[in-house]
């Protein structure tokens, strides 16, 4: 029996990547998801989003291991289609005990004449740092409703410790809305509490997810290789696997971690404190 036997996580940004990881991961342990993503590209966005057959596969992926999942194609931003998909998926599996706020973006790309800098802005800020506050938002009723406690995991970042040397609209607007997240972390970590619901943020260095490896990623770091060699992690690993995340994010849901909340937890090879 898994450590999150009968239990139900919400996960969004779950068609690949880290959040596909986690939803695979947590059912492996027991538990039945609830997962969203948007499943289109964004402007501004220099790579290929997720897109509807990959969520086809995190659904299978699931459902392999003999656990329930429901799924939609919905965009965090907005908060109120967000709430009515949650309180509908809770009603079909039963309950809900972990939140996963895992969807984001990340726009690093060189800067060009035509780059239209507020949209850039404003879709990062509106994805990292909004996504996150309507993604626990509108598993808060349900949680608190469940009077079982609960835990809330949201994904930051290393540029959510330190200050990233990027120089990019993409890369100034993501590492304000890593450092935001934590904001948000410590405020519902103390309001929560009462609830016994947990609240912590996880902070990977670079992961080999798409989000990452990409031909625009390439273009970015080949264009300026001093900034990169800032961005090595201490033990000799260039990037960790989402894997690495997922164990992180289990420990943080789990009753392992029951007495855990208010702290940010990097997984980053060392690189925070090089």
């Amino acid at each position: 029996m898994g450590i999150l036997q009968g239990k139900v996580a919400f996960i969004t940004g779950v068609a690949r990547g880290q959040g596909r990881s986690h939803a695979v991961r947590l059912a492996r342990e027991g538990a039945d998801i609830i997962g969203v993503d948007l499943c289109t590209d964004y402007d501004t966005v220099p790579y290929p989003m997720a897109g509807e057959d990959d969520l086809k596969e995190t659904v299978a992926a699931v459902e392999a291991l003999d656990r329930r999942i429901v799924s939609a194609r919905l965009d965090v931003r907005g908060r109120a289609a967000l709430t009515g998909f949650v309180t509908d998926a809770v009603t079909q599996l039963g309950r809900l005990d972990i939140v996963v706020a895992n969807a984001g973006i990340s726009p690093l790309k060189n800067a060009t004449a035509d780059e239209d800098i507020d949209a850039t802005w404003q879709d990062v800020i509106q994805t990292n740092l909004t996504g996150v506050f309507n993604t626990v938002q509108a598993s808060l009723p349900s949680l608190i409703a469940g009077g079982r406690g609960g835990s809330i995991v949201i994904t930051s970042s290393t540029a959510g410790l330190v200050g990233l040397s990027l120089d990019t609209v993409g890369g100034y607007a993501y590492t304000a809305s890593k450092h935001g997240v934590v904001g948000l972390m410590r405020g519902f970590a103390r309001d929560l509490a009462q609830h016994s619901i947990r609240v912590n943020t996880v902070h990977p260095t670079g992961v080999a997810t798409p989000m990452i490896m990409n031909p625009a990623m390439e273009e970015f770091i080949g264009s300026r290789p001093e900034t990169m060699n800032t961005l090595v992690n201490l033990l000799p690993v260039p990037m960790v696997e989402p894997e690495d995340i997922s164990n992180a994010v289990l420990w943080l849901a789990s009753d392992q971690a029951r007495y855990v909340t208010g702290v940010t937890l990097p997984v980053d090879a060392g690189f925070t404190i090089k």
